[in-house]
């Protein structure tokens, strides 16, 4: 079976995304489309000039919305990242630009005949995700942000590097926005096979100071270099393999919740047909406060934006 997979948007992340499924082999067709046609076009020359020393064989096509009919997956990555200049850490700045950027962009995905998975990077993720969703009519379950699966995966660093172990060991969530209400449910955080609530005393860590580090951590990478690519890129490559290989992996991506009436981070089954299950956790009550309070603050925010 053929798989085809369309990048929109072919920026810091964009293109970060394209490299690393060109260089992994992870689809037989990639469809790039940006609105600057000479980066695109010479990242596509780039591409096809990598080839000769990859194992692998990519067809690659650019800027055209027809290509992306047949495509099982399309991965948003758009934006404009200097909108976070001066922007005190809230990834809200970027709703009015990348807004309007994502109704055009989704009202052309749903006249492609597009019928696959979108899966959102651009932020603010979950009132993205949420757009893309409305505009494309596409089933809910098949429209999905990256979420917090960057932001648990920066919960993991931080934890692993103060207990001295691989990030892969520990396990568990930071759950809700992706943004300055999400909060590590610590109820789910496990490392040495044992509740970390339980290790905390032992190992000395300040769970309230590992929070703050995986909610502010994108900002760290932001202000050393003045955009995030690596983090971000491999987590939605991750989530778009998980999805064309039929996976069924448990992961807290961005999905919209009927209890919420919003999209947010969540522990959810992913396979090829999108969410295909929720994952029912047993949080703390002031963990259930804070994901009412998160859920709040994204539909507080839409509607502002919706108002405007």
């Amino acid at each position: 079976m053929v798989r085809k997979v369309g990048i929109i948007g072919d920026g810091h992340v964009g293109s970060t995304v394209a490299h690393y499924i060109v260089a992994n082999g992870f689809t037989d067709d990639l469809v790039l489309i940006d609105k600057n046609e000479a980066k695109v076009n010479a990242d596509e020359i780039d591409f096809r000039e990598a080839m000769p020393n990859l194992p692998f064989h990519t067809n690659i096509t650019v800027n055209n919305y027809d290509d992306l009919r047949d495509a099982d997956l399309i991965i948003s990555a758009l934006g404009n990242i200097r909108l976070n200049d001066g922007a005190n850490e809230d990834r809200f700045s970027e709703l009015s630009f990348n807004s309007e950027q994502v109704k055009d962009v989704a009202a052309k995905i749903r006249d492609s005949g597009f019928n696959g998975i979108i899966i959102a990077i651009t932020n603010p993720v979950d009132v993205i995700t949420s757009i893309y969703q409305q505009v494309t009519g596409l089933p809910k379950k098949h429209v999905i942000g990256t979420g917090t699966l960057l932001d648990s995966a920066r919960m993991k660093r931080a934890v692993a590097e103060k207990i001295g172990i691989d990030s892969r060991s520990v396990t568990g969530y930071n759950l809700g926005e992706h943004g300055n209400s999400q909060f590590t449910a610590w109820s789910t955080v496990r490392a040495l096979d044992q509740p970390l609530t339980q290790l905390a005393e032992e190992k000395n860590l300040d769970l309230e100071a590992i929070d703050n580090e995986a909610r502010h951590g994108g900002y760290a990478v932001y202000k050393g270099k003045g955009y995030t690519s690596y983090g971000v890129a491999t987590a939605a490559v991750r989530l778009a393999n998980i999805v064309l290989s039929d996976a069924r992996t448990v992961l807290p991506v961005s999905n919209y919740r009927e209890e919420y009436d919003s999209y947010l981070s969540y522990p959810v089954v992913v396979g090829r047909d999108g969410v295909i299950s929720n994952v029912p956790l047993n949080l703390t009550n002031e963990e259930k406060e804070k994901l009412q309070n998160s859920a709040d603050f994204i539909k507080t925010n839409f509607k502002k934006y919706r108002e405007n």
